[in-house]
Order: C-alpha cells, then structure tokens, then sequence
C-alpha cells in the first residue's frame, strides 16, 4: 500500500512538472515574443531608413547649394571671396546684423533657401579652403576637416550615444575644374535621434503589454483546450484501477476535435464494457449449460463404474447417451464461439462487401438439396442483380442458413417456405417465411435473447441451444442492419432483415481499403 501511493505521488508530480499548460503557454508565449521582436525590429528599421534618408537629403540639400555657390569662384576659397558670393542676407548675418536690411522691407530672410538651411540649428556649416583654414562657418560647433576619397562622403558617426552625420563635399572650380576648398556639414539629426529613442520606448513598451497580455489570452485559451484533456485523463484512470467502472466522460458542449475525441472515448468505453459483459455472459452461460450434459455423462459413467458394465444393454444405452450429450456440448461450444465472433465484426471484416443476389441463390440452392423435403422458393424480382452490401459473404450465408433451419424446426404439415429479396429507398430488405407454428405476442420480443426457447422440450429433441437466432441478431446489428420478426401462431413466421444498399462508389472505396489491408498484411508476413 505505502509503495503504491509513493507511486500515485510520483506520478502526480511527474504530471505537474511536464503539464501541458506550462508547456503550450510557454511555446505560444516564446512565439509571440519573437514574432513581436521581429515585427518591432522591421518597423524601427523602416522608420529609421525613411528618417535617415530624410536626413541625408536635408544635408546633401544645403551641400548642394552651398557648392553651387562656391564652385563659381575661380580661385582658392578665401574669406574675401567666400562671403561675398554668399546672399545679401548671409552677409548681414555674418555682419551681426538681422537678416532683413532697412532697405530691403519686402525681402524676407526665410525666402532665402541656403540662409533657412544655414539658420538650422542641427546642422554645422563650415567652408575650409585648401590650406585647411576655415574660411566660413555659420558660428556653431565645427565639425572637423577630414580628407576623402572622392568628391563627395557621408560619415556616420555617434557622439554620446547620438547619431550625426556628417557630410563632406569638395569645391571644385566650375571654369578650371580644380579643387579650390572644401564643405564640411554636420548634422546633428535632433529630430532623428529623437522620434528613434522615442520609437524604441514605445515598442519596447507596446510588445511587453502585447506579450504580457497575449500570453494571458494564450493561457485561458490553452487552459480551456487542457481542461477536457484532463478530465479524459482522469477518466482513463479510474476505468484503469476497477474496469468495471461505468464513469464517463461529460458531455464539453463543444462542436470541435475534443468534443469527438470525449465521445469517441466514450464509445471505447463503452465497448470495452460490452466485451467484459459479454465475457462475464459467455462464462456464465457456457457454465449453465454445459452443467445437464455434464451430470448426464457423469451419472453414465459413474453407473458403468458401479457395475452397468457388466451388462451389455445397459452400457450400449450408456454409451450412446453419453455420445449424444457430447455431441450436443460440441455443437453449444460452436454456437458460444460464434456468438462471440458475431459480436467484433467490426474488427474482423471492417471492409467486406458481398452481392446479396448470388449469395441468395446459392444458399436456398443448397439448403434445398439437405431439405429435400421441403419447398423453398425464391423471389428476387425487386431486387437488381449488382446490389451490393456491407457484410462478409460467409456470414450473410450463416444468417440465411440460420433462419431458414430455425423455419424447418418449427415447421408443421406445410413443408414451404419462401425467402425473397428487393431493394427500397436505398435497403436491401431479405425475408425468410415458413408456415409452421407461429410465435405468440409474448414470446417474440424474447426470441433474440441467449438460450430462449419457445418451446423447449421439442427444440432439446432437434439438437437446438437456443443461440441460433441471437447469433443472427448480433450479426446483423453488427453490420449495421436490423432485424425482426413478424408471427401468427399457427400461420407461421417472416423474419426480416435491412440492410444499407452500398452505392458503386462506396463498394469500390470498401474493395480498395480491403485490398490495401490485405497487402499490407502479406507485407509484414
């Protein structure tokens, strides 16, 4: 007892530690998280490109100009021919003068392009000439001279923890094409720096709440995917200590793969109940039965002990009887076995299909060859010769041989019987008529049951167990059919049988899946 529930705690914790809760919700959180990485990653990099583009054009903007301007100067850049090829405007800010002269009263300094971009306060303008001297600057910090390849240069650079850009062009002489100074513009990208630590604060935010509440979401959502999972866990369990047990698994009300899976378990179960009762039955009724012929031979053989075999008459009678209660255990055996069979038909022949016309024809050919004795006629006018239905063929022979001998067991003076077959709204209907006894109201709901007898003393003289017809039930019902039993007493019985008629396309698709179990299993052998 104590090893066991040590083991029951093992294995609850064993439970706990790989729960798939934790386990899903940490995959769905782990993918959310990336994927809000990533996303996040994508859109800071497209803004950035688009800001810096921006920037970049805002800088190459003022280089442009300020090198159209200088570029007209034949000789080497000098404050003295600097300033005065820069705008009127320019010249009064380098004065320390406003921008807009007292003779000028309709010019507005913001009309003037290169003194907009020259008054920014994020860019850094300065002009050396080619002795590395600055010749102009617009009075902020100046960016230092570097020598570069080529005419032109953009340099990134990171100065506490900011981003600038610094653009260096060459002056080159528009009549000579000589270089005659250089441009140098920094560009302290404040707005950039700016909207990207901001941009960054915010996703940085945005995918915390997003992954916070997501994994939430994902948690409820996992919890409630989990919680039927657990309840058919838990079911398994207690089906697994007493396998008797008759708990099931509740109804989800869902309309998803759970809600198949519960019902698909609770029909397992239920089958597997059905074969314990029916193993627990076919115990008990073997046992019951099998207890007459029994003592019979017993009593035979205790009494030729004693002393009937010193007299020959007695133990020829002896003999005989003992013979025949053999004969009659055997042929109980057979009936119990194929009792059993009847009810897994669904695992031995899932596939089987069988044309009902031959089968029929062949069965009342041969059954009227044993009765010779009695008429048994055949109707299949209403039934097309390629019905097909979903039975193995030696088992839709059983079934009519059953009924048929059942006919001739109870038969009176009429030695006829008729056995007819027709097909309706997609059914195969087979009826087996005799004329003999008849069945009364009362007995013909208890026919089908194991062991009945109606009449019991006259079935025990024709060999009969009572299993023949609940044998024929099983079988049927296991293919999906019905059958059923319509008697006047002395008039005689029909029992009928209904089956599903198979369509061509659902026989061929049956044929298939046969063929390829069949080939499957010559495979493994």
């Amino acid at each position: 007892m104590r090893m066991m529930k040590r083991n029951k705690k093992k294995n609850k914790k064993e439970t706990k530690h790989s729960s798939l809760v934790v386990r899903w919700v940490s995959v769905v959180a782990l993918t959310i998280m990336v994927s809000f990485i990533v996303f996040s990653f994508i859109i800071y990099s497209f803004i950035g490109q688009q800001s810096m583009g921006q920037q970049k054009e805002t800088s190459n903007e003022i280089v442009s100009k300020l090198n159209s301007t200088l570029n007209r100067i034949p000789t080497q850049l000098e404050i003295s021919n600097v300033v005065p090829a820069l705008t009127p405007s320019t010249r009064e800010v380098l004065k320390g003068n406003p921008p807009i002269s007292s003779d000028q009263p309709n010019r507005s300094a913001f009309n003037d392009d290169l003194l907009s971009s020259l008054t920014n306060r994020d860019l850094n303008v300065v002009v050396y000439n080619l002795r590395k001297e600055d010749v102009f600057d617009n009075g902020s910090a100046i960016p230092p001279f570097k020598k570069i390849k080529g005419d032109h240069q953009v340099v990134h650079v990171f100065k506490h923890r900011r981003e600038e850009l610094i653009t260096y062009q060459k002056v080159r002489s528009a009549r000579s094409g000589k270089v005659t100074g250089y441009i140098v513009v920094a560009n302290k990208m404040t707005y950039y720096n700016g909207l990207m630590k901001n941009l960054l604060k915010w996703m940085a935010r945005i995918s915390v709440a997003a992954i916070i509440f997501f994994t939430l979401v994902a948690f409820i959502i996992v919890r409630d995917i989990v919680k039927p999972i657990k309840e058919m866990s838990h079911v398994a369990l207690e089906v697994n200590d007493d396998p008797n047990s008759t708990i099931r698994i509740r109804d989800f009300h869902r309309h998803d793969e759970l809600q198949e899976l519960a019902v698909s378990f609770n029909q397992m179960l239920d089958r597997m109940q059905r074969y314990i009762d029916q193993q627990k039955e076919f115990v008990g009724d073997v046992s019951h039965e099998l207890r007459t012929p029994v003592a019979v031979i017993e009593g035979h053989l205790s009494m030729l002990k004693r002393w009937g075999k010193d007299d020959p008459q007695i133990l020829d009678e002896s003999i005989d009887a003992s013979l025949q209660e053999a004969k009659r255990m055997q042929h109980l055996i057979q009936e119990m076995l194929d009792l059993t069979r009847a009810e897994q038909i669904n695992v031995q022949y899932p596939y089987a299909v069988t044309k009902v016309s031959e089968v029929l024809k062949r069965v009342v050919g041969d059954m009227s060859l044993v009765h010779k004795d009695f008429t048994i006629r055949l109707d299949m006018d209403d039934l097309p010769a390629d019905t097909e239905i979903q039975i193995y063929q030696g088992h839709l022979e059983q079934l009519l041989v059953i009924l048929i001998d059942n006919g001739v067991k109870y038969s009176t003076d009429r030695k006829e019987m008729n056995v007819s077959a027709g097909l309706s709204q997609d059914e195969v209907h087979i009826i087996v008529q005799d004329f003999g006894e008849g069945i009364s109201k009362e007995e013909q709901g208890k026919i089908f049951n194991r062991f009945y007898r109606v009449d019991k003393a006259r079935t025990r003289e024709k060999g009969g167990n009572g299993l023949g017809l609940s044998i024929a039930q099983k079988l049927v019902t296991s293919y999906h059919g019905n059958i059923s039993v319509d008697s006047v007493e002395g008039q005689g019985s029909q029992f009928i049988m209904v089956f599903p008629a198979l369509s061509e396309s659902q026989a061929k698709k049956l044929r298939q899946r046969e063929e390829n179990e069949q080939a499957s299993k010559e495979q493994k052998e």
